[in-house]
């Protein structure tokens, strides 16, 4: 039988929840402090959530290391920036109905106006007027992947008409090639997409123009999927109206004309913060682990360094 694989992970809890992986023995670390003594025979590195790109740093204390095992799904502070021989793998499908629950929350917010009136609560206003509703809206979601499949589920009762796009076209799905003629027919526009090369700056002053009078744009993806300059200026101008989880920079920083534009509603990098969602999380982190464990490939590899 082969020896257990050992496997580092940034929290107790985790440790918990991966006890009874076959194949595996599970040590937790502190990442603010010095690693344990295990790191040495440690094959499998878990960063802790939403790690920054100075986490990568971790894999050159670890020897033996040949695998980074993601709790999130974005991968982009990670991408080619490992040592050849060590492979890269997400948390595609943890956090899918968290960040889903989360678009809708803000689409139903931006629509009934509920930032309008908290603003007249702080104020002790009676603001009453008639405000939109989502019922019937046509809402564009660039991403077709696990968020899509979860934010359609959670769009469908509310009489909301979805269409998708994709990176490439197929049964059901749009390609990546047609988003800018899809866009002047949806009141909304969701973007949930991976930052990658092709990604970075994809909601550019071109996207928002094709963006009709008014519409909603929703930026659950990554902060430099969006030209933050583009986006503030169309803001200023009225135009347009949108919802954010993600910025670029991030934190934003407390001078940023980002903040005072109108018609914006922000909220910082919550999508996936939910009290269930680190369980999740090591829910998938478990079947990535029980497979590198039988020597097969996990199946949410990103880079493949082995």
């Amino acid at each position: 039988m082969a020896d257990p694989v050992t496997v580092l992970v940034p929290h107790e809890e985790g440790r918990a929840l991966l006890a009874d992986v076959p194949g595996v023995t599970v040590v937790a670390y502190d990442p603010d402090a010095e690693l344990p003594a295990e790191a040495a025979q440690a094959q499998v590195l878990v960063p802790p959530f939403l790690a920054t790109s100075e986490a990568v740093a971790l894999v050159d204390h670890l020897p033996q290391v040949r695998l980074v095992q993601l709790l999130t799904a974005g991968a982009e502070n990670w991408v080619g920036r490992l040592p050849d021989g060590v492979a890269l793998s997400d948390c595609r499908g943890a956090h899918g109905g968290a960040t889903a629950e989360w678009i809708v929350s803000v689409l139903l917010a931006v629509y009934r106006h509920l930032p309008r009136f908290v603003r007249a609560q702080d104020e002790a206003s009676w603001d009453y007027h008639q405000t939109e509703e989502l019922d019937g809206k046509r809402v564009l979601i660039v991403g077709a992947g696990d968020v899509a499949e979860n934010t359609v589920r959670r769009l469908d009762p509310f009489g909301v008409r979805t269409t998708l796009v994709g990176r490439t076209a197929r049964d059901g799905v749009h390609g990546i090639d047609e988003v800018r003629d899809l866009l002047p027919d949806h009141d909304a526009c969701v973007v949930i997409v991976p930052l990658t090369d092709d990604t970075r700056g994809l909601i550019d002053a071109e996207f928002l123009a094709a963006m009709p009078d008014d519409a909603v744009l929703v930026n659950a993806a990554r902060g430099p999927v969006a030209d933050t300059d583009a986006l503030t200026a169309e803001l200023a101008s009225g135009r347009l109206r949108a919802a954010v989880d993600v910025t670029e920079p991030e934190p934003l920083p407390t001078d940023h004309p980002l903040w005072k534009v109108p018609g914006l509603l922000l909220t910082p990098h919550v999508g996936g913060s939910v009290p269930g969602g680190l369980r999740r999380a090591y829910g998938v982190v478990a079947e990535q682990l029980a497979a590198f464990a039988r020597g097969e490939q996990p199946s949410n590899l990103v880079e493949n360094g082995y």
